[in-house]
């Protein structure tokens, strides 16, 4: 059997005929868009570089000096703020209560937060108000907050001693919240998780509300159980909200300073102290500015470190196509 006389002799690869492109913009005018973003981004620019670059290169910079404070940093002393800085044991004891702040709010905090959201995401008379009086705690200010509760864990006289000192278990701790060592840490962390759950819920709760009714719908209807929905299907849609959740939670915690100057100043006995009080008991009452920039540095290379490393292995699955044709894609 053989083709038609008439079958096309067309070579098999036909050339593809050239793409029409538009005509390419003028110098003069990719300048002027260039002038106009830079004149638009200039502010922002200014603003963070005032108030983020130039602070930082300060703390560098006056992290090598024996400085007061005062005038300008003229006794260079090399790296020798931070050779104190590692043989210092308040500051030994500042990382390793970092790191129980940490571990504790990834316990404690964002698991309460995250089961609360998906309660107050369900159906339910009053879920507006329960989810105002939620997120409250978190529009409070940390000194406000701070003040309420050295009122509340007083020695002696505070709500939390009237309601365990009649407690078979809980009574031993009457009078010893922020006063004892031992638990002053713990009466922290649970300060904390009262103040900051609420901004968590919400997250999650902005979160849940973006996963399509239809697949959870779509497991139900093939068997699935509500615990089994929120394994199977919540949870790895809420994914990349939860990886900014613990972003935001350990980065808050290794910087936590204001709720807790105002609550215990650091006490007792370094207790709950953390490196950003260090930090200004150094700076501002015994005035020894360079050590107090050496300590702010290194709480900057933390954060950096661990930003980076947060960025290259957990929301490296997020940032993937997000480029723009801007950055060469």
């Amino acid at each position: 059997m053989t083709l038609s006389a008439t079958t096309d002799d067309r070579p098999r690869h036909a050339e593809r005929a050239p793409r029409k492109r538009g005509p390419k913009a003028s110098a003069g005018k990719r300048l002027r868009g260039w002038l106009s973003s830079t004149w638009f981004l200039t502010p922002a620019l200014l603003l963070f570089a005032c108030f983020v670059l130039i602070p930082i290169l300060v703390a560098f910079f006056t992290s090598f000096f024996k400085w007061g404070g005062f005038g300008f940093p003229d006794e260079f002393i090399g790296l020798d703020n931070y050779r104190k800085l590692a043989g210092d044991e308040v500051f030994r004891g500042d990382l390793w209560r970092a790191l129980v702040l940490v571990v504790m709010s990834l316990v404690v905090q964002l698991p309460l937060a995250l089961g609360t959201a998906v309660l107050l995401n369900q159906k339910m008379r009053g879920r507006a108000v329960y989810r105002a009086v939620f997120f409250a705690p978190y529009i409070l200010a940390e000194v406000i907050a701070g003040v309420l509760f050295g009122i509340i864990f007083l020695p002696g006289s505070g709500l939390a001693d009237a309601l365990v000192e009649d407690l078979p278990l809980l009574g031993g701790l009457a009078g010893k919240w922020f006063s004892d060592p031992d638990t002053a840490l713990p009466t922290l962390i649970a300060v904390m998780t009262w103040k900051y759950f609420g901004f968590h819920m919400m997250i999650y709760l902005a979160g849940l509300q973006g996963i399509p009714k239809e697949i959870l719908e779509a497991a139900s209807i093939d068997g699935a159980g509500a615990w089994r929905r929120f394994r199977s299907v919540t949870l790895p849609l809420l994914a990349p909200t939860l990886r900014i959740s613990v972003f935001l939670s350990v980065i808050g915690s290794i910087q936590l300073f204001d709720l807790v100057w105002v609550t215990t100043t650091g006490g007792p006995t370094h207790a709950t102290e953390t490196m950003a009080v260090t930090m200004y008991e150094f700076g501002f009452k015994r005035y020894q500015m360079g050590y107090a920039s050496a300590i702010s540095v290194a709480m900057f290379l933390i954060s950096m470190v661990f930003s980076l490393m947060y960025q290259r292995f957990a929301l490296r699955r997020d940032l993937q196509g997000s480029v723009t044709s801007a950055g060469g894609r």
